[in-house]
Protein backbone atom coordinates (compact mmCIF):
# COMPACT_ATOMS: atom_id res chain seq x y z
CA UNK A 1 0.00 0.00 0.00
CA UNK A 2 -0.56 2.50 -0.76
CA UNK A 3 -1.02 1.85 -4.75
CA UNK A 4 -4.18 3.03 -6.05
CA UNK A 5 -6.87 5.16 -4.66
CA UNK A 6 -10.22 7.16 -4.58
CA UNK A 7 -10.16 10.64 -4.97
CA UNK A 8 -13.32 12.04 -6.03
CA UNK A 9 -14.02 14.95 -3.96
CA UNK A 10 -14.89 18.24 -5.50
CA UNK A 11 -11.64 21.58 -5.59
CA UNK A 12 -14.00 23.46 -3.82
CA UNK A 13 -15.64 20.96 -1.52
CA UNK A 14 -11.84 19.66 -0.39
CA UNK A 15 -11.23 23.64 0.01
CA UNK A 16 -13.69 24.27 2.66
CA UNK A 17 -12.97 20.30 4.26
CA UNK A 18 -9.58 21.42 5.11
CA UNK A 19 -9.52 25.24 5.48
CA UNK A 20 -7.04 25.81 2.18
CA UNK A 21 -7.07 28.13 -0.26
CA UNK A 22 -7.15 26.45 -4.06
CA UNK A 23 -3.62 27.89 -5.57
CA UNK A 24 -2.17 26.95 -8.44
CA UNK A 25 -3.22 24.61 -11.15
CA UNK A 26 -5.71 22.05 -8.56
CA UNK A 27 -8.45 23.79 -9.80
CA UNK A 28 -7.99 21.88 -13.52
CA UNK A 29 -8.44 18.50 -11.86
CA UNK A 30 -10.85 16.04 -12.17
CA UNK A 31 -12.44 13.74 -10.07
CA UNK A 32 -10.44 9.93 -10.30
CA UNK A 33 -11.80 6.75 -9.00
CA UNK A 34 -8.52 5.11 -9.90
CA UNK A 35 -5.77 7.48 -8.84
CA UNK A 36 -2.54 5.65 -9.80
CA UNK A 37 1.03 6.41 -9.41
CA UNK A 38 2.66 9.68 -11.47
CA UNK A 39 -1.00 11.64 -11.37
CA UNK A 40 -1.83 14.92 -10.54
CA UNK A 41 -3.79 14.77 -7.19
CA UNK A 42 -4.62 17.35 -4.68
CA UNK A 43 -2.68 17.74 -1.56
CA UNK A 44 -2.86 20.20 1.62
CA UNK A 45 0.32 22.28 2.45
CA UNK A 46 2.03 24.89 4.02
CA UNK A 47 2.99 27.87 2.57
CA UNK A 48 5.53 30.26 4.14
CA UNK A 49 5.63 32.91 1.38
CA UNK A 50 5.85 35.69 4.01
CA UNK A 51 7.44 34.34 7.09
CA UNK A 52 6.13 34.64 10.33
CA UNK A 53 2.93 34.49 8.22
CA UNK A 54 1.68 30.79 7.54
CA UNK A 55 -1.27 29.64 4.76
CA UNK A 56 -2.60 26.71 4.19
CA UNK A 57 -3.23 25.74 0.47
CA UNK A 58 -4.68 23.27 -2.15
CA UNK A 59 -2.36 22.32 -4.87
CA UNK A 60 -2.29 19.91 -7.40
CA UNK A 61 0.75 17.29 -7.17
CA UNK A 62 2.06 14.77 -9.14
CA UNK A 63 1.94 11.47 -7.20
CA UNK A 64 5.65 9.83 -6.65
CA UNK A 65 8.12 11.65 -5.03
CA UNK A 66 10.81 13.55 -7.14
CA UNK A 67 13.52 13.79 -5.30
CA UNK A 68 15.21 17.66 -5.82
CA UNK A 69 18.67 16.60 -6.63
CA UNK A 70 17.07 13.93 -9.11
CA UNK A 71 18.32 14.72 -13.41
CA UNK A 72 15.32 13.59 -14.25
CA UNK A 73 11.14 12.38 -13.11
CA UNK A 74 11.84 8.81 -13.62
CA UNK A 75 11.67 8.10 -10.06
CA UNK A 76 8.10 9.01 -8.98
CA UNK A 77 6.22 6.11 -9.76
CA UNK A 78 8.52 4.05 -7.52
CA UNK A 79 8.45 6.90 -4.76
CA UNK A 80 4.58 6.78 -4.33
CA UNK A 81 5.12 5.59 -0.88
CA UNK A 82 7.46 6.42 1.97
CA UNK A 83 7.62 3.72 4.80
CA UNK A 84 7.22 5.55 8.05
CA UNK A 85 9.47 3.52 10.07
CA UNK A 86 12.41 4.82 7.73
CA UNK A 87 11.30 7.62 6.31
CA UNK A 88 13.16 10.25 8.36
CA UNK A 89 16.99 7.75 7.12
CA UNK A 90 16.43 7.87 4.03
CA UNK A 91 18.23 10.61 1.78
CA UNK A 92 14.91 11.48 -0.94
CA UNK A 93 12.64 11.61 2.65
CA UNK A 94 14.83 12.64 5.12
CA UNK A 95 13.93 16.67 4.46
CA UNK A 96 10.75 16.65 3.24
CA UNK A 97 9.76 14.76 6.73
CA UNK A 98 11.54 17.50 8.39
CA UNK A 99 10.47 20.73 6.38
CA UNK A 100 7.62 19.50 4.06
CA UNK A 101 4.80 17.60 5.16
CA UNK A 102 1.42 17.41 3.39
CA UNK A 103 -1.91 15.68 3.23
CA UNK A 104 -3.23 13.51 0.87
CA UNK A 105 -7.46 13.38 1.18
CA UNK A 106 -8.79 9.97 -0.06
CA UNK A 107 -12.49 9.08 -0.53
CA UNK A 108 -10.43 5.06 0.61
CA UNK A 109 -8.05 3.33 -0.98
CA UNK A 110 -8.04 -0.07 -3.14
CA UNK A 111 -5.62 -2.96 -1.94
CA UNK A 112 -5.58 -6.26 -3.13
CA UNK A 113 -5.46 -9.77 -1.34
CA UNK A 114 -3.21 -12.57 -1.84
CA UNK A 115 -5.19 -15.79 -2.65
CA UNK A 116 -4.10 -19.18 -3.44
CA UNK A 117 -1.52 -18.91 -6.69
CA UNK A 118 -1.17 -15.90 -8.46
CA UNK A 119 -4.73 -15.10 -7.19
CA UNK A 120 -5.39 -11.41 -6.26
CA UNK A 121 -9.04 -9.86 -5.00
CA UNK A 122 -9.46 -5.92 -4.80
CA UNK A 123 -10.95 -4.57 -1.94
CA UNK A 124 -12.14 -1.03 -1.20
CA UNK A 125 -11.04 0.07 1.93
CA UNK A 126 -12.86 3.36 3.35
CA UNK A 127 -14.23 4.85 6.09
CA UNK A 128 -18.34 4.88 7.48
CA UNK A 129 -18.12 8.83 5.84
CA UNK A 130 -16.04 11.64 5.04
CA UNK A 131 -12.64 11.75 3.80
CA UNK A 132 -9.46 10.32 4.62
CA UNK A 133 -6.66 12.66 5.28
CA UNK A 134 -3.24 10.19 4.13
CA UNK A 135 -0.11 11.82 5.74
CA UNK A 136 2.56 12.61 3.26
CA UNK A 137 5.74 14.36 2.15
CA UNK A 138 5.98 16.91 -0.97
CA UNK A 139 9.12 18.17 -2.31
CA UNK A 140 9.46 21.14 -5.65
CA UNK A 141 12.09 19.41 -7.99
CA UNK A 142 13.08 21.68 -10.73
CA UNK A 143 13.22 20.66 -14.65
CA UNK A 144 16.34 21.07 -15.98
CA UNK A 145 15.26 20.33 -19.56
CA UNK A 146 12.54 23.25 -19.39
CA UNK A 147 13.36 27.06 -20.12
CA UNK A 148 14.53 28.84 -17.13
CA UNK A 149 11.18 31.34 -17.97
CA UNK A 150 8.66 28.05 -18.61
CA UNK A 151 5.81 28.70 -15.81
CA UNK A 152 6.01 24.15 -15.32
CA UNK A 153 9.53 24.05 -15.06
CA UNK A 154 9.00 24.01 -10.97
CA UNK A 155 7.50 20.34 -10.71
CA UNK A 156 5.32 19.36 -7.36
CA UNK A 157 5.73 15.77 -6.18
CA UNK A 158 4.17 13.52 -3.25
CA UNK A 159 4.36 10.41 -1.30
CA UNK A 160 1.71 8.66 0.66
CA UNK A 161 3.59 7.81 4.07
CA UNK A 162 2.57 3.74 4.80
CA UNK A 163 2.65 2.15 8.00
CA UNK A 164 1.74 -1.92 9.63
CA UNK A 165 -2.05 -2.18 9.36
CA UNK A 166 -4.45 -2.44 12.36
CA UNK A 167 -5.53 -5.79 12.75
CA UNK A 168 -8.39 -5.83 11.34
CA UNK A 169 -6.87 -4.74 7.58
CA UNK A 170 -3.48 -7.12 8.45
CA UNK A 171 -4.87 -10.11 6.60
CA UNK A 172 -5.84 -8.09 3.18
CA UNK A 173 -2.30 -6.47 3.25
CA UNK A 174 1.18 -5.85 5.50
CA UNK A 175 0.78 -2.17 5.24
CA UNK A 176 -2.18 0.56 5.52
CA UNK A 177 -1.31 4.29 4.89
CA UNK A 178 -0.64 6.32 8.05
CA UNK A 179 -4.03 8.35 8.86
CA UNK A 180 -4.88 11.46 10.22
CA UNK A 181 -7.26 12.98 12.01
CA UNK A 182 -8.20 17.06 12.02
CA UNK A 183 -6.59 17.60 14.95
CA UNK A 184 -3.17 15.91 14.26
CA UNK A 185 -3.11 17.96 10.58
CA UNK A 186 -2.32 21.48 12.22
CA UNK A 187 0.79 19.45 13.48
CA UNK A 188 1.66 17.89 11.09
CA UNK A 189 1.02 20.40 8.03
CA UNK A 190 3.39 23.10 10.76
CA UNK A 191 6.42 23.91 8.55
CA UNK A 192 8.11 25.54 11.79
CA UNK A 193 8.08 22.10 13.56
CA UNK A 194 10.80 19.94 12.50
CA UNK A 195 10.90 17.54 15.56
CA UNK A 196 10.55 14.37 13.07
CA UNK A 197 10.53 12.36 16.01
CA UNK A 198 7.62 13.36 18.06
CA UNK A 199 5.58 14.20 14.58
CA UNK A 200 6.16 10.39 13.22
CA UNK A 201 4.98 9.20 16.79
CA UNK A 202 1.87 11.42 16.65
CA UNK A 203 1.04 10.04 13.33
CA UNK A 204 1.63 6.24 14.26
CA UNK A 205 -0.97 7.00 16.87
CA UNK A 206 -3.25 8.69 14.63
CA UNK A 207 -3.40 5.76 12.31
CA UNK A 208 -3.76 3.24 14.38
CA UNK A 209 -6.94 5.18 15.98
CA UNK A 210 -8.71 5.85 12.15
CA UNK A 211 -7.39 2.20 11.18
CA UNK A 212 -9.87 0.71 13.46
CA UNK A 213 -12.62 2.65 12.36
CA UNK A 214 -12.78 1.49 8.53
CA UNK A 215 -14.48 -0.52 6.63
CA UNK A 216 -13.10 -2.94 3.65
CA UNK A 217 -15.62 -4.57 1.21
CA UNK A 218 -14.74 -6.42 -2.08
CA UNK A 219 -14.63 -4.78 -5.35
CA UNK A 220 -14.38 -6.45 -8.94
CA UNK A 221 -11.49 -6.40 -10.91
CA UNK A 222 -11.78 -3.91 -13.11
CA UNK A 223 -9.85 -1.44 -10.33
CA UNK A 224 -6.67 -3.61 -12.11
CA UNK A 225 -6.52 -1.76 -15.05
CA UNK A 226 -5.77 2.20 -14.98
CA UNK A 227 -7.64 3.18 -17.74
CA UNK A 228 -10.59 1.98 -16.01
CA UNK A 229 -11.60 4.80 -14.10
CA UNK A 230 -15.54 5.46 -13.24
CA UNK A 231 -17.72 5.38 -9.93
CA UNK A 232 -18.59 1.70 -10.17
CA UNK A 233 -15.30 1.10 -9.46
CA UNK A 234 -15.77 1.11 -5.76
CA UNK A 235 -19.44 -1.07 -6.47
CA UNK A 236 -18.96 -3.85 -4.38
CA UNK A 237 -21.65 -5.97 -6.32
CA UNK A 238 -19.11 -6.18 -9.25
CA UNK A 239 -17.07 -8.71 -6.71
CA UNK A 240 -19.22 -11.24 -7.13
CA UNK A 241 -16.88 -11.73 -10.98
CA UNK A 242 -13.68 -12.59 -8.92
CA UNK A 243 -13.32 -15.61 -6.62
CA UNK A 244 -11.29 -15.52 -4.03
CA UNK A 245 -8.96 -18.36 -5.00
CA UNK A 246 -7.75 -19.42 -1.25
Amino acid sequence: MCGRYVADTSIDDLAAEFDAIAAGTVAELMPSYNVAPTDRVPVVLERTDEPPERTRQLHAARWGLIPSWAKNSGTAATMINARIETVADKPAFRGPVARRRCVLPARGYYEWQRGAGRTKRPYFIHPAGGLLAMAGVFEWWRDPSAPADDPHRWVLSASVLTTAPVPGLAHIHDRMPVLLTAEEIPDWLDRSNEDTGALLDLARSAAGRVGTALAARPVGPDVGNVRNNHAGLVDEAAAAQLPLGG
